[in-house]
C-alpha cells in the first residue's frame, strides 16, 4: 500500500481543535482533536497524524459537527499529547 505524502497528510489535518473540553482530553486521556476532512477515514488520519507530527497513534474516533468533521485521536502511551500540543501552540 502506497504511503501518504506530507502534502495529502495537510490536506487531511485540517487544524488543532481547541476547547476547555479539549483540553481536558489532553491532559486525562492524551487525546487531542482536531478538523479533518469530510471524506477521509480513521485509518488515513492516523497515517497522517503520524507523517505530520511524527507521533504514533493508538486509536482515531470521529463525529461529524456543525463546525466539519472532528477527530478524536488518542495517542500511544509513549507519545505525550501535552509535548505535543504544546509544540502546536496550543498550550
Amino acid at each position: 500500500m502506497k504511503r501518504l505524502e506530507v502534502k495529502q497528510a495537510l490536506k487531511i489535518i485540517l487544524n488543532p481543535y481547541v476547547t476547555e473540553k479539549t483540553f481536558d482530553l489532553i491532559e486525562k486521556e492524551n487525546k487531542l482533536v482536531f478538523i479533518v476532512d469530510d471524506d477521509s477515514s480513521k485509518k488515513l488520519i492516523a497515517e497522517a497524524i503520524l507523517i505530520l507530527y511524527e507521533v504514533d497513534v493508538e486509536s482515531v474516533n470521529t463525529a461529524r459537527t456543525i463546525s466539519g468533521k472532528k477527530a478524536y485521536v488518542k495517542l500511544a502511551a509513549d507519545s505525550s499529547a501535552s509535548d505535543l500540543a504544546s509544540k502546536l501552540g496550543l498550550v
